[in-house]
């Protein structure tokens, strides 16, 4: 599990690999990343924005950013926490996934940047 705390929001993630899957003639690596972001800071916060660098062993870059993840846009109360899963596809089997949320406190109406942790997506374990 990769995990960073940023400001009082911890970001843990862990990842699965679903197999292969063929689109457009192309076979593509499907992969699962599940997310926690616990708040452990004393005021409430909201994430508006997400902003993700994914690449492959091909050095295949993507840049995705838009509003809140997987169509929301959550408020986590102090001491709360929020999970949600999504997916990624690749071109090789093995790449590679960072980036970072924009969030607002609630409280003094700031808004700051919590890191998203480097995290490897690959089809088998790798040692180092």
């Amino acid at each position: 599990m990769f995990q960073q705390v940023t400001k009082g929001i911890k970001i843990s993630v862990k990842t699965t690999f679903n197999g292969t899957v063929h689109r457009d003639y192309e076979q593509y690596y499907s992969f699962s990343y599940y997310i926690s972001i616990e708040n452990k800071s004393k005021d409430a916060v909201k994430l508006l924005e997400r902003y993700w660098v994914i690449f492959d062993a091909l050095n295949n870059t993507e840049y995705v950013e838009g509003e809140g993840v997987v169509g929301e846009t959550p408020t986590i109360k102090p001491n709360d926490t929020y999970n949600y899963k999504s997916n990624c596809f690749l071109l090789s089997s093995t790449g590679a996934m960072g980036g970072h949320y924009k969030m607002i406190n609630l409280e003094t109406s700031k808004e700051f940047l919590v890191t998203i942790p480097t995290f490897q997506l690959t089809t088998t374990p790798t040692l180092n």
